[in-house]
């Protein structure tokens, strides 16, 4: 698997939009009142609105269930089991160190 998006979070998500734009140039696809897509950033992006955490890494793959148990088998922590969201499916996971992680699937 390989990393395809990395997902930030902010509680003043405007704001935080209006930086990325203004600093990097990059544009955005909403996705309702609190989620955007970042386009032009050199990989996928996200941008949502929520407490200040860590940005969150996903990475894709083409089989979701073995991925799945491949981290679960591997000792990662489960945090959200598979769920589904326009243009696909993921779930999220804590590797043995702490870090959040994702993986997710295109249907």
């Amino acid at each position: 698997m390989k990393i395809d998006y990395v997902e930030f979070s902010s509680p003043k998500l405007e704001e935080t939009q209006a930086f990325f734009a203004s600093a990097f140039g990059w544009s955005f696809v909403d996705y309702g009142p609190d989620y955007r897509d970042i386009q032009n950033a050199g990989t996928g992006g996200g941008l949502e609105r929520g407490d200040l955490v860590a940005p969150l890494i996903v990475l894709k793959t083409d089989d979701l269930e073995a991925a799945f148990a491949k981290v679960k088998d591997s000792g990662g922590q489960i945090t959200k089991e598979i769920f589904e969201f326009p243009g696909g499916r993921r779930f999220e996971f804590i590797e043995p160190g702490g870090t959040k992680m994702a993986v997710w699937i295109e249907t």
